[in-house]
């Protein structure tokens, strides 16, 4: 038999797809009639077109194009429904515009208030020229200029006006072209939620007339009222701007300060401790990186990148640290350097201790992972208003902004490179009478060794990322220069200390992979 000779059956509504009159076993077929519920037969027919060859083949289910949306979440296919939701909601809109909609209303209101303008302009002509003064002038050419933008408003209008049928074209052109998609794609898509489902039995089977009513409301509302937003804007207002009372989030922040203020008073101690170990931990920095000689510094760091990623790595990091000395930024480099390393050495302590405890207990892991996503997904810009507040400004405060925006790589890196620690390993260390303490750092964290080293690798340039935001705080550095730059439109001294901060970043990071070459 050849698909050619194949012959056509339908679904309830006349679904289109080819007999295939080859025999199917037994338990597929059950299985198929299990899934699929109404019309099982039509289902297995059309199963076994497509499986026939690898990848897509065409059948046309004319109910799911007609219903498209509805079809899909009547039969659980949420992503399917949601695609279909998105673009026929489009083509809604298209249509509701050309039909109903006032396209030219926007350049009316334009209009309208040009032409309100004007008449003040004129009224205002009118006193000059009784009183013979000095602004008749001017007031007469802002007459003017209002008068073309008058006459080009009221143009455009008409000519909105007249796209009605363009509109109307595109939605038609948008909604059959989602009809035939969706008609096309349905058994293939139901084929592959079939395949899923048969290892996987809590998907959704069946025509279910609850997820198709579920599926009818959340498409006629979502497309309903976009269509009558934009259509007819002024018939429901509330779609335009969300109810709410300001006064509720002035409540809420007043009460958010309150908290701050006794967080403050209760726990000045610990941020004054906190305060005074990041300090004397950023001095002793700052005295090595600031206070020893250049040519020191430029020795010892390029012979560690020497030693660490080889002899290119070490040429191109002493030329990064000329180019730092020739243009001026030295100390400004160091500073950031100590800024850096005091906010690494913090994440680093913190982080991979924390990373091991987590990865042998899941339920804290599970605890910490949103709290690491609040700390990676917030704009670092709003960990600046607790920290001056708990903090005051400065460089502590800056160091404790980079720290809670650095820290999260780390953590995560430690936690999944423990996890993928081989178990064959751990139960061979522990068969031959491991310790935990020895099975900790004598298997798991030479194995895990890779993956933390690039989380490390990650939270210092994060940190370094922080260099300029730090700098609106009062964090001395390179920041600075590129913060200045940015106030005074000064480009040419903006990229020379972006490059700055590029090279210190590109020496970190080479030192740190430290892939010898």
């Amino acid at each position: 038999m050849n698909d050619q000779s194949q012959a056509i059956t339908a679904d309830s509504v006349g679904a289109i797809a080819p007999r295939n009159d080859t025999p199917r076993d037994d338990k597929l077929s059950a299985l198929i009639a299990d899934f699929a519920g109404a019309n099982a037969g039509y289902y297995q027919r059309s199963f076994a077109y497509i499986t026939e060859a690898p990848g897509y083949r065409l059948t046309v289910n004319p109910l799911a194009g007609l219903l498209s949306p509805v079809w899909f979440g009547a039969r659980g296919l949420w992503s399917w429904f949601l695609a279909f939701l998105i673009v026929e909601t489009f083509a809604y809109i298209q249509l509701a515009r050309g039909l109903i909609g006032d396209l030219g209303r926007e350049q009316r209101e334009r209009a309208e208030s040009i032409a309100a303008t004007l008449e003040t302009r004129r009224q205002q002509i009118e006193e000059a020229t009784r009183n013979n003064s000095s602004s008749l002038d001017a007031l007469q050419r802002a007459a003017e200029s209002l008068e073309v933008a008058l006459a080009d408003a009221l143009q455009k209008a008409e000519a909105a006006s007249a796209d009605t049928l363009t509109f109307i074209a595109l939605g038609l052109f948008l909604l059959l072209g989602a009809k035939a998609a969706a008609a096309c794609s349905a058994n293939w898509a139901l084929e592959r939620q079939f395949t899923r489902w048969r290892s996987d039995r809590s998907l959704d089977k069946g025509l279910s007339w609850p997820r198709a009513a579920v599926a009818a409301v959340i498409f006629s509302g979502v497309a309903g009222l976009s269509a009558l937003r934009f259509a007819q804007p002024d018939q429901m207002p509330v779609l335009l701007d969300f109810p709410t009372d300001k006064a509720w989030r002035i409540g809420v922040g007043d009460w958010i300060k309150d908290g701050f203020d006794w967080a403050k008073t209760a726990g000045s101690e610990f941020f004054n401790t906190i305060t005074l170990g990041i300090r004397s931990l950023l001095d002793g920095l700052e005295t090595v990186f600031v206070g020893t000689p250049w040519p020191v510094i430029i020795l010892v760091v390029g012979m560690l990148a020497w030693l660490s990623a080889g002899p290119r790595v070490a040429i191109f990091t002493v030329a990064a640290l000329a180019y730092l000395g020739v243009l001026g930024f030295w100390e400004k480099a160091m500073t950031t350097i100590s800024l850096l390393g005091a906010a690494a050495m913090v994440s680093i302590t913190l982080g991979i201790p924390l990373g091991i405890f987590c990865a042998r207990r899941p339920k804290v892991y599970a605890f910490v992972r949103p709290v690491l996503d609040f700390m990676q997904s917030m704009p670092s810009f709003v960990y600046l208003i607790p920290v001056i507040a708990f903090f005051g400004a400065g460089k502590p405060a800056a160091i404790v902004a980079t720290l809670i925006f650095g820290s999260p790589p780390v953590i995560r890196f430690t936690v999944l490179g423990l996890q993928q620690v081989p178990h064959a390993a751990r139960e061979a260390a522990m068969a031959f009478g491991a310790t935990n303490g020895y099975l900790l750092f004598k298997v798991d964290l030479p194995l895990a060794a890779r993956t933390i080293m690039a989380g490390v690798n990650q939270t210092i340039l994060l940190s370094l990322a922080m260099v300029v935001v730090a700098s609106l705080i009062g964090a001395k550095g390179l920041g600075e220069d590129v913060l200045e730059a940015l106030q005074y439109a000064s480009e040419g001294q903006g990229i020379l200390a972006g490059l700055a901060i590029l090279f210190c970043a590109l020496i970190l990071d080479r030192i740190v992979a430290g892939n010898r070459t």
